[in-house]
């Protein structure tokens, strides 16, 4: 799995997770669960691709940064 591909699963997770109804509670339970194995697939991703990110943070930012940049530019 390519860095953009881990940073786009990872949003759209993301997205996905703000989009439910509090009372939508199971779902949001295992979309929150999907969303940490993918920021971990992403984190390890990125470490792979020489892609240097102090903290959790920093993944889950550059992984917004890499979307945005690439939808703005349509690569």
């Amino acid at each position: 799995m390519t860095p953009l591909e881990a940073a786009q699963m990872y949003v759209d997770l993301v997205h996905l997770e703000e989009s439910l109804a509090p009372d939508q509670w199971q779902a949001r339970e295992e979309v929150t669960a999907l969303r940490s194995k993918y920021h971990d697939l992403l984190a390890s991703t990125f470490r792979a691709a020489g892609i240097s990110c102090a903290d959790r943070f920093e993944v889950a930012r550059r992984a917004f940064e890499l979307v945005t940049q690439v939808s703005r530019t349509g690569r």
